[in-house]
């Protein structure tokens, strides 16, 4: 819930996202795209005054010297956080496995999860306050979804509640979407109170056509999961100045406990932006390179540098202004422990592994009232130590359950 608070602050703090992404919207042609739009709207005027957050927080435990552990936070993730469906199933498939083995006692330990049903929630406040009950809420999604199931069980739980959700592409948008004189939006000729973005996160994603989609959902009146300024708070130069002492304070003024909950989470993030703070951060990765991961602003996974790929990155870019379009991260270290990991076309043994636990939170905005700011559930996935970087859909982590001991 603090990170919920925290992402929604600098959502509102227009003159803190431009100073904090200035240096990277010179060399990031994507977060800069998404940045000209944000000045678009600010420039015209928002039309939206519900605002929905359905966020995903991914913490890892760090192994500390003296034996004790710390979660720190890896990033949080604003903009299609996935997996709040399928993880919502998976405490009765442990459950079952557990049964058959005759382990009722263990099995009746597995944690009840249900991440749909609370995401879901968030649209459906943020649906019943847009204040149109004919209204749709329009899932903008990819052609070729492999995720798809996660999505449908959060549809399936605003349908349940006799709300109506469509999945259109942004190219559908593009040719069928308009907004009237109060920028009231409609798709197919029916008002939408709820756009959810499961798409738009990379630049892969994004043609000519799709870019005018954006904008045109974004200087429209309805809810945006999430509107142009929340994906922009979700960056990771966003998070690495937040990690800057006096940046919390500023952004959560009289909030002490807070600030502090926050800050305990947060491992060690360091600029690449040109000038000495900078080139300390490189000569310190260099001299150091497992200590440290490489990130450029990017969502979705399999984007990160470790190790000696890291260092070839390094050297190249330490001379380039390019480097601004990244930041250091300390590299958090997890007790590694034996588990099985059920994957397609691989053998079924004990591997060392290493577990990310994320948290769903979600928010409800009504002007700059705050209706509604809650934990919704968590996801466990879990990988062979092996594996440097890559999740659940590049085939490397599964879908897991926390266990209480």
């Amino acid at each position: 819930m603090d990170f919920n608070m925290l992402v929604d602050a600098v959502s509102q703090n227009a003159a803190f996202l431009e100073q904090t992404l200035s240096s990277t919207i010179k060399r990031d042609n994507f977060t800069a795209r998404l940045f000209d739009i944000h000045k678009q709207v600010l420039k015209e005027g928002i039309a939206q005054t519900v605002f929905l957050g359905l966020n995903r927080s991914d913490y890892m435990f760090q192994r500390n010297a003296d034996g004790s552990a710390a979660l720190k936070q890896i990033e949080i993730n604003t903009i299609s956080a996935s997996f709040g469906g399928l993880a919502s199933r998976t405490p009765a498939v442990h459950r079952h496995v557990l049964n058959v083995l005759s382990k009722t006692k263990e099995a009746a330990k597995i944690l009840s999860n249900n991440p749909s049903k609370g995401l879901a929630l968030g649209i459906a406040k943020a649906w019943e306050l847009y204040g149109s009950a004919n209204a749709l809420v329009l899932l903008i999604a990819q052609e070729k979804e492999r995720n798809i199931f996660d999505q449908r069980a959060i549809e399936n739980e605003l349908l349940a509640r006799n709300i109506h959700v469509i999945r259109r592409r942004f190219e559908d948008v593009s040719e069928k979407g308009s907004l009237d004189q109060d920028r009231r939006l409609f798709m197919d000729g029916q008002e939408v109170a709820v756009v959810y973005f499961r798409d738009g996160y990379m630049p892969s994603q994004y043609s000519p056509q799709n870019w005018e989609a954006r904008l045109l959902l974004e200087r429209s009146r309805a809810v945006k999961c999430p509107d142009i300024a929340t994906q922009l708070a979700g960056t990771k130069k966003v998070q690495q100045e937040l990690s800057r002492m006096g940046i919390l304070e500023m952004l959560l003024p009289g909030q002490p406990e807070i600030v502090a909950r926050l800050r305990a989470t947060f491992a060690g993030l360091y600029s690449l932006d040109m000038g000495e703070e900078g080139d300390l951060a490189i000569a310190e990765a260099l001299a150091a390179p497992s200590q440290f991961v490489l990130k450029p602003q990017r969502e979705g996974g399999g984007n990160n540098l470790y190790g000696e790929e890291m260092v070839q990155a390094l050297e190249r870019l330490k001379e380039s202004e390019e480097r601004a379009s990244y930041i250091l991260m300390e590299k958090i270290e997890p007790e590694p422990f034996g588990n099985c990991l059920l994957r397609p076309g691989s053998p079924v043994r004990v591997v060392q592994c290493i577990s990310e636990l994320g948290i769903f939170g979600v928010y409800v905005r009504q002007g700059k009232t705050l209706v509604m700011n809650k934990h919704v559930g968590h996801l466990l996935r879990t990988k062979a130590m092996e594996h440097a970087d890559g999740g659940v859909a590049a085939g490397v982590a599964v879908l897991d359950n926390p266990y209480p001991v």
